[in-house]
C-alpha cells in the first residue's frame, strides 16, 4: 500500500512539474527561430526580463569578444538588430519607453555595425564600449532577471577605460580579449 502511495506521489509531481516547465516557455514568448549560443545563466533571462532577446545577444557577443572571435560577435550584433526589432513597447510605462527610446537607436546602430564587421575585432570593440554603455541604461531600467555584474578594464582605449556586464563575476574581459582576459574589476552587481 505505501508503496502504491509513493508511486502516485512521484507520479503527480513529475506530472506537475512537466506541465509548469512547458507551459512556462509559451507564456514568456520564446522565440524558437532564435539562434540557440546560450550559457544555461542566458536561458534564465528568457523567462524574466523584457529585454532578455535584446539582452541575450549582449551576453553572446561579450563572450564572442572574449574569445577574440569576431565572425561570433558579428552574429551576436545580428541577433540584437533583431531583438531591438521585435522589442514590444507597448507594454512599457511612460518612463520606461523613454528611456528605451533614448538608448534604441544608438545601442541598434553600434550592434549593427558589429555585426557588419565580423573581420576587424578592434572596430567591433569600439562599438562594444558605447553599446555596453546602452546595455547599462536598459538593465538599470528594466532589470536583467538574474545577477549581472558591471566590470571594467582601466587599461582599454589608451588608458581611458572601459565597462561591460557580464552574466559571471569572474573577470572576462572583452576588450584585450585573448592578449589580458582578467584584466578588470567588477565595479556593481547589477540585480
Amino acid at each position: 500500500m505505501n508503496y502504491f502511495l509513493l508511486i502516485a506521489a512521484i507520479s503527480i509531481t513529475v506530472f506537475t512539474a512537466c506541465n509548469n516547465n512547458s507551459n512556462s516557455g509559451s507564456k514568456a514568448g520564446i522565440d524558437s527561430a532564435q539562434p540557440k549560443l546560450e550559457t544555461p545563466a542566458m536561458a534564465e533571462i528568457k523567462t524574466t526580463a523584457p529585454i532578455k532577446d535584446i539582452l541575450s545577444g549582449y551576453l553572446q557577443l561579450k563572450n564572442a569578444l572574449v574569445n577574440d572571435n569576431g565572425s561570433d560577435a558579428a552574429t551576436a550584433g545580428n541577433t540584437m538588430v533583431v531583438a531591438f526589432q521585435k522589442f514590444d513597447k507597448s507594454a512599457l510605462t511612460a518612463d520606461q519607453k523613454k528611456v528605451y527610446e533614448d538608448v534604441e537607436d544608438d545601442a541598434r546602430e553600434h550592434a549593427e555595425h558589429i555585426g557588419k564587421n565580423g573581420g576587424n575585432i578592434p572596430h567591433q570593440r569600439e562599438h562594444y564600449d558605447m553599446l555596453s554603455k546602452d546595455m547599462y541604461e536598459l538593465v538599470k531600467t528594466f532589470g536583467a532577471g538574474q545577477s549581472l555584474y558591471q566590470d571594467s578594464c582601466p587599461m582599454y582605449n589608451d588608458g581611458k577605460g572601459a565597462t561591460w556586464l557580464s552574466e559571471v563575476k569572474e573577470i572576462r574581459n572583452p576588450y584585450l580579449g585573448k592578449k589580458m582576459p582578467t584584466c578588470g574589476t567588477v565595479k556593481e552587481e547589477l540585480k
